[in-house]
C-alpha cells in the first residue's frame, strides 16, 4: 500500500505539478485550503505520512494550520514541508517555530522536491518505528517491573502479616490519582513518565518498617507513646536506607522514593512527622501516596482493625478523622470515588493494572520529545533506565533474579545474585556448568525445567522447591520462574525470567510445626490422632489388602514410675519407642496411644504371626534395672474388615484377654472375645466386690497405666 501525502495549496496548478513529481509513488490528497486540510487530517490523521503546506491560503493560512496541529498534536506524527514563493525570514523562522521540518521555495526543482519529500518521509518512518520498538520494549519491562513490585511488597509486607496487596493498592490509587490529576490540568505540569516514577517508587514507601520489632508491628492493641515513637522512625530508616546507597543518588527514581518514605505521614496542617511539614513544603509525589496509603489502611483488615467500607473511608477521609490533606487531592478522590472501589478490586485480582501498548508509546514519545537525543542515544538511556530499576528492586530486596535464554542457552544474573551463590553474572550453557550442578548436589533441575516446558502463555508460572548447597551448607531454596513464550503460533518456549528466595528457616520451621501437629514430644513415634488418619487413608486405598493392628502396652510400667520416679519412666517410654523403630520396617506405622500404650499398624503377605512375633520378641528386654514385658493384642483385616473404629476395638479386645490371662505375651482377635468389654463394663458398674473391681480393671490394662 503507498503512503498517504497531503498537499494544501489553493493554487490548483501548484497542486497538479506537486502529484505529477510523486503520484508514481505516493498517494495524493488535495486540499484548496486550510479549513479543507484540517478536515482531511481529521479523518486521515494515523495514515498520512506528509504534509506539503503553503503559507498563503483563503479561510485558513499555513500558519493557522500548524497551529491546529499543535493544538492537536498531529504535528509530532505529521511531518510538515512548507512550500512557498514567501521566503522572507521571518516567515520561514515562524514555519518553524510552529514545527514544519523543511521548506521548498518555489519554482520548485523536481529533483529537490522529489529528495526532500523521500528523506523526511523515511526520516519519520524511522522514528516512528523507533518509538514502537522502545515502546513495546517499555511495555515489557514494565510489565516485569510490576513483577518487581508485587515481589517487593510481599517482601515488605510479610513482617506484619499481610499479603504484598497493600503495595499493590497505593501503586494503583497512586496512578489514578495522578493520571485523573493530568486530565483535569490540576497536576502542575506532570507528565505519564511522572506517573510512571512516582507510582513506581510508591512501593518503597514503607521500607523501613523492616527494622521495626514484631511485638509493635505486629501489636493488635492501640500503641503506647513509646511504641508510637518507635512505628514513626519507619519513614527515616526507610529514607536513610535510599540515601545511604552507594549507587544511582541521581536518578530521579531514588530521589522520588525518599521523598515519599520520608514524608508519606506528613499532613497538610503540619501535624504530621516526621519533620512537620505542612503544605506545599510536602513534595506533592509523597502528598498523593499518603493519601492512597491512609485509603488502603482504612479499607483493609489490620492485626489491631477490621476493614471499614469504601464510603465510611471515603467519609473518613473528607470529614479529616484521619489527618488534613491537599483540598485539590480531596477533590480528585472524590470525583474518582465512584470508579475507584472497582479499580482496587481489579488491582487485586489481577496483581497489577494493565498496561496499555498506547500508553506505552505516549511515555516513549513525550521523551523523544522532552530531550534532544540521536535515536541510539535515547535507546540506551532507556535501557540504562530500565536496567538500573531492576538491579536496584534487586539489591533492595536481597534476592536471587535471573534471566534464562534457550537461545543461545544462557543465564544472566544480577551482581548481588551471583555473589550469593557463587556463580558468575554470564553463565552458558548453565545445565552443562560444573558450578550450577555441584549446587543441586547431582540432582540437576530436570525437574524445574520439565515443569516450565509444560506451562503455557496463559499458566507460564512455575513455583520449585529443591536443596541447594551454598557455602558447603545444604539450604532449602524456592524458585519462582515464568516462562516466556514466543508470539507465534503456535508459541515457542523462549527462555524464563525468575528468583530464588531462601526459605530454609521457613521450611524448617514448618517441619517443626508439622512434627509437633503428628508426633509425640516424649518419644517421637507418631501421635494417636495422626496415626489415626494415616491408617484410614492406606485402608481406603488398599480395600483388599492385607493388614494388621497392633495395640501393646508395658507390663507393671506403674511400678518404674512408684520405685524410680517419673523422669526414669519418660526414659522408659523412649526406650521402648526406640526399640519398636528398630523392629518394623518403613512402610508400618508406629504410634503411642497414651501413657504406656503403643499401636503398629502393618502389612503382612502370607504369615501374620511370624511377623508378630518377632516384633514381640524385639520389645522384651532391661532398661537399666527396670525388666521389660509387654501384652500385645493384634486385629487382622481378614478378620474383621477394614473400618477403622471396628478395627482398633478389636484389637484391644485381644489386649485386655492377654491382660486378664496374666500378661507378657501376645494374642490374635477371635469372636470369642466380642462381648468382652460389656462383661468388664458391667463389672465397672456395681454388682462386685471392690476386689472383683480392681481385679477387672488389672484385667483391663489399668494397672499399668499413670
Amino acid at each position: 500500500m503507498k503512503q498517504k501525502i497531503l498537499i494544501a495549496d489553493d493554487s490548483e496548478m501548484n497542486r497538479s505539478i506537486l502529484a505529477d513529481m510523486l503520484e508514481e509513488e505516493y498517494d495524493i490528497l488535495e486540499a484548496e485550503d486550510g479549513v479543507e486540510a484540517i478536515g482531511i487530517l481529521q479523518k486521515y490523521e494515523t495514515s498520512i505520512s506528509l504534509l506539503l503546506l503553503d503559507i498563503v491560503m483563503p479561510n485558513m493560512d499555513g500558519f493557522e494550520v500548524l497551529v491546529m496541529m499543535n493544538k492537536h498534536k498531529w504535528i509530532e506524527n505529521i511531518p510538515v514541508i512548507m512550500i512557498s514563493s514567501e521566503s522572507a525570514p521571518a516567515h520561514v523562522e515562524r514555519a518553524y517555530g510552529l514545527g514544519i521540518v523543511d521548506f521548498i521555495s518555489r519554482p520548485f526543482d523536481a529533483l529537490i522536491v522529489h529528495r526532500r519529500v523521500v528523506n523526511t518521509i523515511l526520516l519519520y518512518a524511522k522514528q516512528k518505528k523507533l518509538v514502537g520498538l522502545v515502546a513495546d520494549q517499555m511495555y515489557q519491562k514494565e510489565r516485569q517491573a510490576g513483577m518487581m513490585v508485587d515481589i517487593l511488597g510481599h517482601i515488605v509486607e510479610f513482617r506484619n502479616g499481610e499479603s504484598g496487596q497493600h503495595v499493590l493498592h497505593i501503586r494503583t490509587l497512586t496512578e489514578l490519582l495522578l493520571e485523573y490529576m493530568i486530565h483535569q490540568d490540576v497536576g502542575h505540569g506532570l507528565t505519564d513518565l511522572d506517573i510512571a516514577l512516582i507510582s513506581t517508587a510508591s512501593a518503597l514507601h514503607d521500607i523501613g518498617k523492616i527494622v521495626i520489632p514484631d511485638e509493635v508491628l505486629n501489636k493488635p492493641g492501640r500503641l503506647t507513646q513509646e511504641e508510637f515513637a518507635i512505628m514513626k522512625n519507619h519513614t527515616l530508616v526507610g529514607a536513610k536506607m535510599l540515601d545511604d546507597l552507594p549507587f544511582y543518588q541521581d536518578e530521579p527514581l531514588i530521589r522520588t522514593a525518599y521523598e515519599i518514605c520520608r514524608w508519606h505521614h506528613e499532613r497538610y496542617d503540619g501535624r504530621g512527622y516526621p519533620d512537620g511539614l505542612k503544605g506545599d513544603e510536602i513534595p506533592l509525589s509523597a502528598q498523593i501516596v499518603a493519601l492512597a496509603d491512609v485509603y488502603d489502611a482504612l479499607t483493609s483488615e489490620r492485626v489491631y482493625k477490621k476493614a471499614f467500607s469504601h464510603e465510611k473511608a471515603i467519609h473518613m477521609i473528607l470529614n479529616g478523622e484521619c489527618g488534613q490533606f491537599n483540598p485539590v487531592l480531596l477533590q480528585c478522590l472524590t470525583d474518582i470515588a465512584g470508579t475507584l472501589e472497582k479499580e482496587m478490586h481489579n488491582s487485586s485480582k489481577n496483581a497489577q493494572r494493565h498496561i496499555d501498548k498506547r500508553e506505552m508509546r505516549n511515555v516513549a514519545e513525550e521523551m523523544f520529545h522532552r530531550e534532544e537525543l540521536t535515536a541510539s542515544e535515547r535507546t540506551l538511556q532507556l535501557l540504562e533506565h530500565e536496567r538500573m530499576k531492576y538491579s536496584f528492586f534487586a539489591d533492595m530486596s536481597e534476592e536471587v533474579q535471573f534471566e534464562y535464554t534457550v537461545s543461545p542457552p544462557m543465564v544472566m544474573l544480577f551482581a548481588l545474585g551471583a555473589k550469593k551463590l557463587g556463580l558468575n553474572e554470564i553463565i552458558l550453557d548453565p545445565l552443562r556448568d560444573e558450578k550450577v550442578q555441584a549446587m543441586s548436589g547431582g540432582e540437576g533441575y530436570g525437574t524445574l525445567s520439565d515443569a516450565l516446558r509444560s506451562t503455557t502463555p496463559e499458566q507460564p508460572i512455575v513455583k520449585h522447591d529443591q536443596e541447594i548447597w551454598i557455602d558447603g551448607e545444604k539450604r532449602w531454596m524456592r524458585i519462582i520462574a515464568r516462562a516466556m513464550w514466543s508470539q507465534e503460533e503456535p508459541p515457542r518456549y523462549t527462555g524464563t525470567i525468575g528468583k530464588v528466595i531462601d526459605i530454609h528457616d521457613e521450611r524448617v520451621r514448618l517441619d517443626t510445626l508439622r512434627q509437633m501437629a503428628s508426633h509425640d514430644p516424649l518419644t517421637g513415634l507418631f501421635n494417636r490422632r495422626y496415626a489415626e488418619g494415616r491408617i484410614k487413608e492406606r485402608l481406603a486405598s488398599r480395600p483388599d489388602g492385607r493388614f494388621a493392628l497392633v495395640i501393646f502396652d508395658l507390663d507393671h510400667f506403674k511400678q518404674a514410675n512408684d520405685n524410680y520416679g517419673h523422669m526414669f519412666g519418660d526414659q522408659v517410654l523412649g526406650f521402648m519407642a526406640e526399640k519398636l523403630r528398630q523392629s518394623i520396617r518403613g512402610g508400618d506405622i508406629p504410634a503411642r496411644v497414651g501413657g504406656d500404650e503403643f499401636l503398629i499398624f502393618l502389612e503382612y503377605k502370607l504369615d501374620v504371626e511370624t511377623v508378630i512375633q518377632r516384633i514381640f520378641d524385639s520389645l522384651i528386654g532391661q532398661y537399666e534395672d527396670f525388666k521389660i514385658s509387654v501384652s500385645m493384642g493384634v486385629a487382622k483385616t481378614k478378620d474383621i474388615g477394614t473400618d477403622y473404629d471396628t478395627l482398633f476395638h478389636a484389637a484391644d479386645q485381644a489386649l485386655y484377654t492377654v491382660k486378664r490371662s496374666g500378661r507378657g505375651r501376645y494374642c490374635f482377635y477371635d469372636e470369642s472375645m466380642r462381648d468382652m468389654l460389656s462383661v468388664i463394663s458391667s463389672i465397672d458398674n456395681g454388682g462386685e466386690s471392690d476386689n472383683d473391681k480392681e481385679s477387672a480393671n488389672g484385667a483391663a490394662g489399668k494397672e499399668g497405666e499413670q
